[in-house]
């Protein structure tokens, strides 16, 4: 671990994440890793110029970016980063991507639209040892990336399930139905429900309308797969964008019997604000991937699973039994 680096600036709110990283593994494990800082700057005309501040020359380096950023600066600044790190040198450079941004289009689903999942993975790739990334929207992204760079998906429903029991946020498991708001989301729901010792999955099917493009399209009919009738509900997911979704998945629990509901999302964005989804639900959940702060939802640290998946990758260890 003597050549290992982490990377991050100082100025992003993925700067304390990185810290969380650094004081876990020496904490648990004995190692100190440094944590250098990159500066990130910007041109009168909004271009972005980096510069990292100490030696990388021959170092393993791990960037830790900001998955709060703009998507379009998040992209420019991994490409910039990159080209940087290998012209100074550096033994090998992955990215720690808390929140993979532009995975939400992983396949063509009309005529003339791009596949953004694979344009960025096609553009980060060259030069890359590896990707640490949690909670996916679609677990085959992981085929856009070539044999040569490995991407590790992590999964965060060890930490949230944990947090769950420790703070008796629900009071029953066996009263307990995970749902999953799409078909797509069972297998997550189902190890959520392992975690938890729970034996109800549901899962809601959503027709949408054949106008816009992916998860922008309305919803036209949701019909709720299970039974939920004089149940508590944890709802697990991805993605908390507007959270319309969930406030319309919520109503029909309701009309169905549910009792107490609970939501969680890995990445949290709240782009409509929290107010809704706290008047619809009895806790919501996020984790910090998305670097939320402040108390108006509950943030789950997960800061220590990308510790651990850094320390494996170096020393050989499975990643992969952290989830068993």
């Amino acid at each position: 671990m003597d050549k290992v680096v982490l990377l991050a600036d100082p100025n992003s709110k993925a700067w304390d994440f990185a810290c969380k990283i650094c004081d876990y593994v020496q904490k648990t494990k004995d190692v100190f890793i440094p944590l250098r800082k990159l500066s990130v700057n910007q041109f009168r005309n909004n271009e972005i110029d980096m510069h990292v501040l100490e030696n990388i020359r021959k170092k393993e380096v791990y960037f830790i970016h900001d998955s709060s950023k703009n998507p379009q600066e998040w992209w420019v600044e991994l490409l910039l980063l990159k080209d940087l790190l290998l012209n100074a040198s550096a033994e090998s450079v992955t990215f720690v991507l808390p929140n993979m941004l532009y995975s939400r289009k992983d396949r063509k689903e009309k005529s003339r639209v791009p596949i953004s999942a694979r344009a960025l993975a096609w553009s980060i790739s060259p030069g890359l040892k590896r990707i640490i990334t949690m909670d996916l929207h679609a677990s085959q992204i992981q085929g856009f990336y070539p044999e040569n760079v490995p991407l590790d998906n992590l999964y965060s429903f060890p930490a949230v399930a944990k947090y769950i029991k420790e703070n008796n946020i629900i009071s029953s498991f066996e009263n307990l139905v995970v749902l999953s708001p799409d078909a797509g989301g069972v297998d997550r729901a189902k190890s959520f429900a392992q975690r938890l010792g729970c034996n109800s999955l549901a899962f809601i099917y959503k027709r949408r309308t054949t106008e816009g493009i992916g998860d922008s399209r309305q919803i036209e009919e949701t019909i709720l797969v299970g039974d939920v009738k004089d149940k508590d509900v944890l709802i697990v997911d991805d993605i908390i964008d507007s959270g319309g979704t969930l406030c319309k998945a919520a109503d029909l629990l309701k009309k169905s019997g549910a009792k107490k509901l609970f939501c969680y999302g890995t990445h949290g964005l709240f782009t409509n604000g929290t107010e809704e989804l706290k008047k619809n639900f009895d806790k919501v959940m996020t984790s910090n991937t998305n670097h939320r702060e402040g108390d108006d939802v509950t943030v789950i640290d997960v800061s220590h699973l990308f510790a651990e998946a850094i320390y494996r990758a170096q020393t050989g260890e499975s990643i992969s039994e952290l989830f068993r």
